[in-house]
């Protein structure tokens, strides 16, 4: 799903509505969400793959290094955090 998706599927829909999140796709456990962040993403599989600070996450912050660094396929993504 894109940022164009997103906004499509929640135009309309009340400000003040909660947005929960399935923890799997199978809908083993649910959690509110809580914080949403930019963050580069590396798919491992078609459904799962792992995420890195973004390059001003990392000039931002003195306890990140190139250690940090996604890899050169990276793609920035939007990253929605859960309660749980």
């Amino acid at each position: 799903m894109t940022v164009r998706e997103l906004r499509e599927a929640l135009a309309g829909l009340p400000d003040d509505m909660l947005v929960v999140m399935s923890r799997d796709a199978e809908g083993n456990g649910y959690s509110p969400l809580v914080e949403t962040s930019e963050s580069m993403y590396v798919a491992e599989t078609t459904w799962s793959g792992e995420v890195y600070p973004t390059p001003e996450d990392i000039a931002d912050d003195e306890q990140l290094g190139e250690d940090d660094e996604a890899p050169g396929d990276a793609v920035r993504v939007v990253t929605l955090w859960p309660v749980n």
